[in-house]
């Protein structure tokens, strides 16, 4: 057997004896476990010893401020880098390079039940961009599974588009593979492989002159999104052992998306970029790119897991033994805005999507167990991303019930000795003035969400962007919601061996 398996380990069941389906199921359990240790302790600690709630509950409101103030900052560094790389005419620029002419780039869209509203935008939007389309291999993977209107959808595309480009291919992905999870990385995976036999194989095209990108099926590239990625590629020292990261903008129907849906997007756009200015701390995210040489040596996405596209970074950093990184591109791509038919089917689409994006915190027992396996991987290495990881979990389920509680929890459950006490008395005006001044995070959202929707042209009334403003008072409603029950919803689940399925988010256009 291959002495690196476990890269394509998808669970505890998936490991090769008993011994190791014990330890990974350990590490299954280990993130559930802090966040309802986390979330105990807080209630228990807060009745048995208030004092040191207190005491911590102030020191986290400090932790508090300072990340704003220095996320903030990431944020406006990120935004204005990208709002350069918008101005730079990238096709000019690459053509000052050398060998750029021999690079193709092989687009994948793996699509569900979406429809030709959606996938013609995005398609329409490949064809507007300035790289040469005689250079571009173009997937269109379809879903058995999804039925004979998404054949259509796919013969559709194939008469608009099929002839603008280099080469073009339909394939379809067969449901009920034996050992695969339907969803995203297994039909990509069955779509690459097909490229590979039917169009790279019979071409000749060099592996290491392909570049792949994989796409959600709303996904729109800005102009020059290819352009400044094969800028990167070329220039990177080691560009097989990379991936490339673009900003996610949630823009193609955010005029018909509710408020909340527009915060939710948002808080993710505004977390990707912050991450855009700490690339050793950034994990490959929906839409990105990678070498197709790469790809082809580990083996292709994942077919067995929800979250392929963090996947697909950790499998390459175990495959080459820690040899392996992302780029940031500071340059974006427009997605959908969770949206519906319906308000109420909004607002569960929009926790199923959490929820799913929260089932990311399958890549911790996979890591740590890929960290247990492999021994070539240094340590320090091993413990600055195992810790990225599981702190970001951890944060993700429980920082803002922290926020939310501990103000109180010690006053309420500390007992009449504590509610005598000065600490006591102060701690409400002292934690409120901290978070007071940590609200300068609003401010800069705020700010930069409003430059951000000039990306596109939206015409609003004045009374709708004023709404765009007041909207972000749904903040911290929005981190319990769509933040913080997903997340600990995730991480029971994953505690308790509840395995979860991949949910296609529905795609909508309203106007």
């Amino acid at each position: 057997m291959n002495n690196k398996y476990y890269i394509n380990i998808g669970k505890a069941l998936d490991a090769e004896n008993t011994k190791e389906r014990i330890i990974y199921r350990i590490f299954e359990i280990f993130p559930g476990f802090l966040v309802w240790l986390t979330l105990i302790g807080m209630v228990v600690l807060s009745w048995l010893r208030p004092i040191w709630i207190a005491y911590f509950m102030i020191a986290f409101c400090v932790y508090w401020l300072l990340r704003t103030i220095y996320f903030s900052a990431c944020l406006a560094g990120a935004y204005r880098k990208m709002a350069n790389n918008l101005k730079i005419n990238w096709m000019e620029k690459l053509k000052q390079t050398q060998d750029w002419k021999e690079m193709y780039h092989l687009v994948i869209f793996p699509i569900y039940k979406e429809g030709m509203e959606v996938i013609g935008e995005s398609f329409q939007a490949l064809v507007d961009s300035k790289y040469p389309k005689d250079k571009m291999l173009v997937v269109l993977a379809m879903e058995e599974r999804a039925g004979e209107s998404a054949q259509e959808t796919g013969r559709k595309i194939q008469q608009k588009f099929g002839n603008q480009f280099y080469k073009f291919l339909l394939t379809t992905h067969p449901q009920d593979i034996e050992g695969e999870l339907a969803g995203k990385g297994s039909n990509e995976t069955w779509a690459i492989k097909q490229a590979k036999q039917k169009l790279i194989d019979p071409f000749q095209i060099s592996y290491d002159k392909i570049i792949v990108s994989c796409f959600d099926s709303d996904t729109q590239v800005f102009p020059d999104y290819f352009s400044i990625l094969t800028y990167y590629f070329l220039r990177d020292e080691d560009p097989h052992h990379t991936s490339f990261q673009p900003i996610p903008l949630y823009l193609n129907n955010v005029q018909g998306a509710p408020f909340f849906s527009r915060v939710v997007s948002s808080c993710n756009v505004f977390w990707q970029m912050i991450q855009q200015q700490r690339p050793e701390k950034i994990v490959t995210y929906s839409s990105h790119s990678m070498s197709f040489k790469a790809l082809n040596e580990i083996g292709f996405w994942q077919t067995n897991v929800v979250s392929e596209d963090a996947g697909i970074f950790w499998k390459s950093f175990l495959f080459y033994d820690g040899d392996y990184k992302i780029v940031p591109l500071h340059y974006p791509v427009s997605m959908d805005t969770c949206l519906a038919s319906t308000l109420k089917q909004t607002v569960i689409e929009q926790y199923k999507q959490q929820l799913r994006w929260a089932w990311g915190s399958e890549g911790i027992p996979y890591l740590l167990f890929g960290f247990y396996k492999n021994k070539k991987i240094p340590f320090m290495k091993k413990f600055h991303y195992a810790f990225l990881l599981i702190e970001g979990c951890w944060a993700w389920a429980t920082n803002a019930l922290l926020l939310l509680f501990l103000g109180w929890l010690p006053i309420m459950l500390g007992g009449e000795e504590f509610k005598g006490t000065m600490l006591s008395y102060n701690l409400p005006n002292l934690t409120g003035d901290i978070m007071t001044a940590a609200l300068i995070g609003v401010v800069v959202f705020v700010v930069i969400n409003s430059l951000l929707l000039r990306a596109r042209p939206f015409y609003w009334s004045q009374w709708k962007n004023l709404f765009i403003i007041v909207q972000w008072l749904f903040i911290p409603v929005s981190l319990v919601i769509f933040g913080a029950i997903p997340a600990i919803h995730a991480q029971t689940r994953l505690m308790f061996g509840k395995y979860m399925g991949f949910h296609p988010t529905v795609k909508a256009r309203k106007t």
